[in-house]
Protein backbone atom coordinates (compact mmCIF):
# COMPACT_ATOMS: atom_id res chain seq x y z
CA UNK A 1 0.00 0.00 0.00
CA UNK A 2 3.17 2.39 0.72
CA UNK A 3 4.40 1.67 -2.85
CA UNK A 4 1.25 2.32 -4.28
CA UNK A 5 0.11 5.56 -2.56
CA UNK A 6 4.02 6.45 -3.19
CA UNK A 7 3.62 5.82 -7.21
CA UNK A 8 0.06 7.31 -7.53
CA UNK A 9 1.79 10.76 -5.73
CA UNK A 10 4.60 10.49 -7.65
CA UNK A 11 3.13 9.59 -11.42
CA UNK A 12 1.84 12.74 -11.13
CA UNK A 13 4.83 15.03 -11.78
CA UNK A 14 4.48 12.80 -15.11
CA UNK A 15 0.90 13.63 -15.42
CA UNK A 16 1.34 17.84 -14.80
CA UNK A 17 5.15 18.28 -15.27
CA UNK A 18 4.16 21.97 -15.30
CA UNK A 19 3.79 21.62 -11.50
CA UNK A 20 7.62 19.92 -10.76
CA UNK A 21 9.15 23.52 -10.27
CA UNK A 22 6.57 24.42 -7.97
CA UNK A 23 6.92 20.91 -6.25
CA UNK A 24 10.47 21.05 -6.17
CA UNK A 25 10.63 24.50 -5.01
CA UNK A 26 8.29 23.60 -1.40
CA UNK A 27 10.27 20.87 -1.33
CA UNK A 28 13.29 21.91 -0.86
CA UNK A 29 13.00 25.61 0.32
CA UNK A 30 9.76 26.13 2.50
CA UNK A 31 12.39 25.38 4.85
CA UNK A 32 13.74 28.71 4.85
CA UNK A 33 10.51 29.78 4.92
CA UNK A 34 9.90 28.45 8.41
CA UNK A 35 13.37 29.24 9.77
CA UNK A 36 12.43 32.85 9.59
CA UNK A 37 9.32 32.84 10.93
CA UNK A 38 10.66 30.59 13.77
CA UNK A 39 13.39 33.43 14.25
CA UNK A 40 10.47 36.41 13.62
CA UNK A 41 8.52 35.05 16.68
CA UNK A 42 11.67 34.55 18.73
CA UNK A 43 12.92 38.06 18.29
CA UNK A 44 9.27 39.69 18.48
CA UNK A 45 8.42 41.68 21.47
CA UNK A 46 5.65 39.03 22.98
CA UNK A 47 6.40 37.11 25.62
CA UNK A 48 4.04 34.31 24.31
CA UNK A 49 5.93 33.95 21.25
CA UNK A 50 9.36 33.58 22.76
CA UNK A 51 7.46 30.75 25.11
CA UNK A 52 5.99 29.31 21.83
CA UNK A 53 8.87 29.25 19.78
CA UNK A 54 11.31 27.86 22.46
CA UNK A 55 8.58 24.93 23.12
CA UNK A 56 8.86 24.14 19.79
CA UNK A 57 12.11 24.32 19.67
CA UNK A 58 11.99 21.61 22.77
CA UNK A 59 9.91 19.31 20.54
CA UNK A 60 11.99 19.63 17.77
CA UNK A 61 14.84 18.17 19.33
CA UNK A 62 13.05 15.74 21.06
CA UNK A 63 11.25 14.35 17.89
CA UNK A 64 14.39 14.33 15.97
CA UNK A 65 15.83 12.24 18.71
CA UNK A 66 12.69 10.07 18.47
CA UNK A 67 13.11 10.07 14.26
CA UNK A 68 16.31 8.78 14.38
CA UNK A 69 15.55 6.10 16.88
CA UNK A 70 13.04 4.63 15.09
CA UNK A 71 15.44 4.77 11.90
CA UNK A 72 17.16 2.68 13.97
CA UNK A 73 14.13 0.06 14.04
CA UNK A 74 12.90 0.82 10.18
CA UNK A 75 14.98 1.45 7.46
CA UNK A 76 14.22 2.03 4.08
CA UNK A 77 16.04 4.10 1.54
CA UNK A 78 14.17 7.04 -0.84
CA UNK A 79 11.35 5.71 -3.45
CA UNK A 80 13.99 6.94 -6.30
CA UNK A 81 16.92 4.13 -5.03
CA UNK A 82 14.68 1.43 -4.26
CA UNK A 83 11.93 1.67 -7.36
CA UNK A 84 11.92 1.55 -10.85
CA UNK A 85 10.26 4.58 -12.76
CA UNK A 86 10.16 6.89 -10.05
CA UNK A 87 9.62 10.79 -11.28
CA UNK A 88 12.79 12.26 -9.56
CA UNK A 89 13.18 15.45 -9.28
CA UNK A 90 15.46 15.95 -6.65
CA UNK A 91 19.23 14.95 -6.34
CA UNK A 92 20.26 13.66 -3.22
CA UNK A 93 22.38 10.60 -1.50
CA UNK A 94 20.51 7.65 -0.62
CA UNK A 95 19.89 6.68 3.20
CA UNK A 96 17.18 6.10 5.00
CA UNK A 97 14.62 7.77 4.29
CA UNK A 98 11.88 6.90 7.19
CA UNK A 99 10.95 8.81 9.09
CA UNK A 100 10.80 11.91 7.17
CA UNK A 101 12.82 14.95 8.82
CA UNK A 102 11.11 17.45 7.02
CA UNK A 103 7.85 16.64 8.11
CA UNK A 104 9.19 16.06 11.71
CA UNK A 105 10.64 19.61 11.54
CA UNK A 106 6.61 21.12 9.99
CA UNK A 107 4.57 19.22 12.00
CA UNK A 108 6.68 20.35 14.86
CA UNK A 109 6.34 23.54 14.45
CA UNK A 110 3.20 23.91 12.60
CA UNK A 111 1.53 22.16 15.82
CA UNK A 112 3.19 24.09 17.87
CA UNK A 113 1.95 27.91 16.31
CA UNK A 114 -1.35 26.17 16.37
CA UNK A 115 -1.95 25.04 19.89
CA UNK A 116 -0.05 28.34 21.07
CA UNK A 117 -2.02 30.94 18.66
CA UNK A 118 -4.74 28.93 16.95
CA UNK A 119 -5.81 32.64 14.86
CA UNK A 120 -4.80 31.73 11.04
CA UNK A 121 -2.42 28.91 12.05
CA UNK A 122 -3.90 26.39 10.61
CA UNK A 123 -2.37 27.26 7.46
CA UNK A 124 1.02 26.37 8.94
CA UNK A 125 -0.47 22.76 9.20
CA UNK A 126 -1.84 22.94 5.67
CA UNK A 127 1.66 23.99 4.28
CA UNK A 128 3.09 21.36 6.16
CA UNK A 129 0.95 18.98 4.65
CA UNK A 130 1.58 20.50 1.20
CA UNK A 131 5.88 19.19 2.25
CA UNK A 132 5.05 16.29 3.19
CA UNK A 133 2.91 15.61 -0.48
CA UNK A 134 5.68 17.65 -2.08
CA UNK A 135 8.49 15.53 -0.68
CA UNK A 136 6.60 12.31 -2.04
CA UNK A 137 5.80 14.35 -5.74
CA UNK A 138 9.48 14.86 -6.06
CA UNK A 139 10.53 10.94 -5.17
CA UNK A 140 11.99 11.53 -1.90
CA UNK A 141 10.01 9.95 0.57
CA UNK A 142 7.36 7.16 1.01
CA UNK A 143 4.23 8.03 2.31
CA UNK A 144 4.54 5.80 5.53
CA UNK A 145 8.01 8.55 6.03
CA UNK A 146 6.00 11.69 5.56
CA UNK A 147 3.46 9.84 7.88
CA UNK A 148 5.31 8.89 10.96
CA UNK A 149 7.54 12.35 10.66
CA UNK A 150 3.74 13.92 11.06
CA UNK A 151 2.84 11.91 13.55
CA UNK A 152 6.18 12.37 15.51
CA UNK A 153 6.61 16.07 15.38
CA UNK A 154 2.64 16.63 16.19
CA UNK A 155 2.95 14.51 19.33
CA UNK A 156 6.15 15.81 20.78
CA UNK A 157 4.95 19.80 19.69
CA UNK A 158 1.30 18.65 21.98
CA UNK A 159 3.79 17.12 24.86
CA UNK A 160 5.67 20.35 25.08
CA UNK A 161 3.18 22.86 24.61
CA UNK A 162 1.14 21.05 28.02
CA UNK A 163 4.83 20.83 30.03
CA UNK A 164 7.44 23.78 28.90
CA UNK A 165 4.98 26.54 30.19
CA UNK A 166 5.52 24.88 33.71
CA UNK A 167 8.57 24.99 33.62
CA UNK A 168 9.65 28.24 36.14
CA UNK A 169 12.34 29.33 34.07
CA UNK A 170 10.45 29.34 30.52
CA UNK A 171 7.60 30.93 32.50
CA UNK A 172 9.16 34.12 34.16
CA UNK A 173 6.23 36.38 32.81
CA UNK A 174 3.54 33.53 34.31
CA UNK A 175 2.18 33.64 30.82
CA UNK A 176 0.26 29.97 30.36
CA UNK A 177 -0.59 27.99 26.96
CA UNK A 178 -3.87 29.13 26.93
CA UNK A 179 -3.00 32.96 27.38
CA UNK A 180 -0.51 32.78 24.55
CA UNK A 181 -3.49 31.80 22.38
CA UNK A 182 -4.86 35.70 22.98
CA UNK A 183 -2.11 36.92 22.42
Amino acid sequence: MNIELFTMINDLGKEFPVLNPVMVLISKNTIYFLAAAVILYLFSRKSGNRLMVMSGLAALILAEIAGKMAGMFHSNNQPFAELADVNNLIQMEVNNSFPSDHSIIFFTMAVTFWLFKRKHTYLWILLAVLVGFSRIWVGVHYPADILVGAILGSAFAYLAYRLIPTIKLMNKNKLTAEETKNL
